[in-house]
């Protein structure tokens, strides 16, 4: 998987980047199969005014499927960003799932229920 990371309206720190990354490839870590890349766009939007300025936007696309798209601001850049990462963890489990029931179901076909000669059975009398 393909993670792409860029701030803008500041420098993105070592430590920034590492921390988004691990949280990425933990929360994405059923869904190898369905996920290639994963942007990252952080940005200061007051600069050093503060307040709550600090966004993190993540873009997940999905092969044939509406692409995951969250985003969170807060104070803290590493509050958004792990707020936005549970937010998009939470949709890919969603989208995964449902795929794979629609999948299952669509797919798997069970034999009819057959009579049992072994299972008693109620007469009129």
């Amino acid at each position: 998987m393909q993670i792409d990371i860029h701030a803008r309206g500041f420098e993105l720190t070592e430590g920034l980047r590492e921390h988004t990354f691990r949280r990425l490839k933990f929360a994405t870590d059923r869904a190898l199969d369905e996920v290639r890349t994963v942007k990252v766009r952080l940005s200061d939007v007051n600069g050093p005014r503060g307040g709550e300025d600090k966004h993190c936007l993540i873009q997940i696309p999905l092969a044939g499927r509406q692409q995951i798209l969250v985003h969170d601001t807060e104070t803290d850049m590493y509050v958004a960003i792990d707020r936005a990462i549970g937010r998009a963890e939470h949709l890919l489990a969603k989208r995964i799932g449902r795929k794979r029931e629609h999948h299952h179901v669509q797919h798997k076909h069970w034999p009819a229920p057959q009579a049992d000669s072994d299972t008693a059975t109620e007469t009129n009398n």
